[in-house]
């Protein structure tokens, strides 16, 4: 089972001591069963013996059961952490483009109900583990007193199991069905949160979005839960009728067929009817179990491995960014997106660039060019599908990938605000903060204190302009912008092209821009220009008259 090997993997010692303290638990039940039945046909007992033996079975039953318990649910929750721990470095680790093909919302789904339904059935897994060894040792004893009617109370346990998996497996199923259709929820309530203005603008998009998407979606979801959940519950009535079924065969049917005596039914009776207990208890966690390891097939389906991730994350190497580097070349790389319902794939390249220190290079190009793709191909998040890139000859593989990566401070059109600067050097990171608030603007809207940013609610113009704080305060060789001036009004632009990358170039620094703004294009060393995914043309230090080539 994976739930027990994911316990296994977190601490495998732990895991041998509480279940053996769970085992000693539950001979201690199985031994106060056995001491009560004794004192029920014994005529003239001997009390004092009875007494402290009872006593003494009660506190070793105490102290097993609460060791057991406490290892496991200490094992459970650490389990717990170093799965939302693994699981989001796994996600981090995994390539880029692998993430955007699962799509944000199955992520969430995973990140919050898959992770949540293991989580919540992980820490009963303790209590599961401890009434399986009451079980246990029950059998134990019931074997020790009459074989025969054993055999006849094992064959009824398994009759039941058996039953039991049968229709186990078929909820399953419809469990299955509805993990699929609980990422197709998260996709719509992605749309209600993202698309709520163009909803409210719409009467009849906002009524065909709810009748026919949420709602279509949500009610295939409750059907194959219900479904699946009536199944278990079906199966769990039966196990029960079984077990009366065998107190009934064991008091009326075979004391006809077989000399039994009185004691020994009546002890099999009275362990029958305390194993109801345990047995309900299992039976009653099979759903959520279920439910457990369908998430957990969901995780490993979606290549996110919870025992294993990439070596793209590698804390113990340094990282540092190389400031000394004389070119950065690629060499016919090409990437390609693989898109359904289409009769050709976009392709990207073959590309063959060279970039140098100190360089100001605009890309640009139609939308659907593939200038964002180039962008992250330049920058390592794309893994070149053919062809190499070399940072002075180097080649970037899989070993320097991460290496490679640190050379770059990127805002990307989609990018993604921080309200803390996390990873960077506190020494005097407020002062130089505040100088680029001020040279920015931002200084009456945003404060920082110890790296924290007092908000980061600001218009997407002012976001950028703090996303480029960040940039600044990385200070890494290479920096590249993806049209970062689209939201800024006229006169930021006007700063950012003549003022700020100006700066960054006297800095010695790479600057490469993603820009539609051909009215600065005459401040570029280079201009690379985008087709179809292919570089049309190179342009070489134009100036301010000739920028009409690209009206």
């Amino acid at each position: 089972m994976n739930l027990i090997r994911l316990l296994l993997r977190t601490s495998s010692l732990q895991l041998c001591f509480a279940i053996l303290a769970g085992i000693f638990s539950g001979g201690t039940a199985a031994g106060l069963i056995a001491l009560i039945n004794t004192t029920l046909s014994q005529n003239q007992p001997s009390k004092t013996i009875l007494i402290w033996s009872f006593v003494g079975l009660c506190l070793l039953r105490l102290i097993a059961n609460f060791v057991s318990q406490v290892l496991l649910i200490q094992l459970s929750q650490k389990a717990i952490l170093n799965l939302r721990v693994l699981l989001t470095r796994s996600i981090l680790a995994s390539p880029l483009r692998h993430l955007e093909q699962i799509g944000a919302h199955g992520l969430l789904a995973v990140l919050t109900e898959d992770i949540q339904t293991i989580s919540n059935t992980v820490i009963t897994v303790p209590f599961v583990c401890i009434n399986i060894a009451i079980v246990i040792a029950c059998l134990i004893y019931l074997s020790w007193l009459s074989k025969i009617v054993f055999l006849i109370g094992i064959s009824f346990m398994f009759l039941g199991i058996f039953s039991y998996s049968l229709p186990m497996m078929k909820a399953m199923s419809f469990l299955k069905l509805a993990r699929e259709q609980e990422d197709r929820l998260f996709k719509h309530f992605r749309s209600v949160i993202q698309g709520t203005k163009e909803l409210k603008l719409h009467r009849r998009r906002r009524q065909a979005f709810l009748s026919e998407e949420l709602h279509t979606t949500a009610s295939s979801f409750r059907r194959h839960n219900v479904v699946g959940m009536s199944i278990f519950a079906a199966a769990a009535s039966w196990g029960q009728v079984l077990f009366f079924v065998a107190i009934g065969l064991l008091l009326f049917i075979i004391p006809t067929i077989n000399k039994i005596p009185p004691a020994i039914l009546s002890a099999y009776a009275l362990t029958i009817i305390y194993l109801i207990s345990p047995l309900e208890y299992i039976m009653s966690m099979m759903p959520s179990i279920t439910k457990a390891l369908v998430a957990l097939k969901k995780v490993e389906s979606l290549g996110l491995s919870l025992a294993s991730y990439s070596n793209e994350i590698c804390d113990n190497v340094s990282l540092a960014s190389d400031q000394y580097w004389n070119c950065l070349e690629l060499v016919n790389i090409t990437h390609a997106y693989y898109q359904e319902r289409e009769e050709s794939n976009f392709i990207l390249g073959p590309i063959k660039l060279k970039f140098h220190p100190g360089e100001l290079v605009f890309i640009v190009g139609g939308n659907g060019s593939g200038k964002s793709t180039l962008a992250k191909l330049i920058s390592g998040l794309y893994i070149p599908e053919t062809g190499n890139i070399y940072l002075d000859d180097q080649l970037i593989d899989n070993h320097n990938l991460e290496w490679y990566r640190q050379q770059f401070s990127v805002v990307f059109s989609d990018f993604y605000l921080f309200d803390r600067f996390l990873g960077l050097d506190s020494g005097d990171l407020d002062i130089q903060t505040r100088k680029y608030l001020i040279e920015l603007q931002l200084d009456h809207k945003v404060k920082v204190n110890n790296g924290v940013l007092s908000t980061t609610d600001l218009s997407q113009g002012q976001r950028k302009r703090l996303a480029l704080v960040t940039a600044y305060l990385e200070d890494r060789p290479i920096y590249m912008f993806d049209e970062w001036a689209s939201d800024q009004d006229p006169v930021f632009k006007e700063i950012f092209y003549t003022q700020l990358l100006v700066e960054l170039k006297k800095r010695g620094k790479t600057v490469l821009v993603i820009s539609h703004d051909d009215q600065y294009f005459y401040l570029a060393d280079r201009i690379v220009k985008l087709e179809y995914g292919q570089v049309k043309t190179e342009y070489l230090n134009i100036g301010k008259e000739q920028s009409n080539v690209f009206e």
